[in-house]
């Protein structure tokens, strides 16, 4: 996944979705996904997001989660989602913060990862467990990596203590939080999967994503920003889940 440094060809359905307005790829994932920047002649921009239909989450659920975790902490607008027989795509209006992956914080990792280990923290003790209806625990993870054709190895099943449980992002890599101009957290995106599991969950993923984002050296001071001393046992056994579904 990262920001398109080559062109990009604009699809029928994300020309169709953006109108007149000015596009600009901003991120391509690993299935084919891309995520443009729309500025139109007069009014708000907007960002739409298009890709393959995919089997593990699909833009209809990430929208009602969105719509859902907007009463509590700030997540973009949804404005429009759809689907065809091979293709979905979201539409929502811009924020004016940029990912902690943006050139100008990867540029400035010690800001951008205690932004990130700030807003994951916010995010679990904004919303509430008890209202939320989806599920991100271990058990639903690999049900869900199964359903997919992927085999699960057993060991998995023995996942550590619950340590707390909180509504998991579920996606915590360090590109999914915004970062306003005053090097803060300022939003969290692509909510897919967001439901109710260990924090550690999130933690381990978010943390292991500054070595991709922004080099080694940087895990600890994302789970200290976050407020808590590394688990070891459950840092490495989320982060193995996750590789592993």
């Amino acid at each position: 996944m990262s920001i398109p440094a080559a062109p990009v060809e604009v699809p029928d359905r994300v020309r169709d979705l953006a109108g007149d307005a000015r596009l600009e790829p901003v991120w391509a994932n690993d299935i084919g996904g891309l995520t443009f920047r729309a500025s139109p002649a007069t009014g708000h921009p907007f960002y739409v997001k298009w890709g393959p239909r995919n089997d593990e989450c699909n833009v209809r659920d990430e929208a009602e989660r969105m719509r859902w975790a907007g009463r509590w902490i700030r997540v973009p607008e949804v404005i429009d989602q759809g689907q065809d027989a091979t293709h979905e795509w979201l539409v929502t209006r811009a924020i004016d913060g940029d990912s902690a992956v943006h050139p100008r914080w990867v540029a400035r990792p010690e800001i951008a990862v205690r932004a990130v280990g700030e807003g994951l923290r916010a995010l679990h003790d904004a919303l509430p467990v008890d209202d939320c209806p989806w599920d991100w625990a271990v058990e639903s993870r690999i049900a869900n990596a199964e359903r997919r054709g992927i085999r699960v190895p057993e060991r998995f099943h023995d996942a550590p203590p619950i340590d707390r449980l909180v509504v998991c992002h579920a996606d915590a890599c360090c590109p999914n939080t915004l970062i306003g101009d005053d090097g803060r957290w300022l939003a969290h995106v692509d909510l897919g999967l967001l439901g109710v599991g260990d924090r550690w969950g999130d933690i381990a993923v978010a943390s292991m994503s500054t070595e991709w984002n922004y080099g080694p050296g940087w895990e600890d001071a994302l789970i200290e920003a976050y407020g808590l001393e590394p688990d070891r046992e459950r840092l490495a056994y989320y982060r193995e889940l996750w590789n592993a579904t």
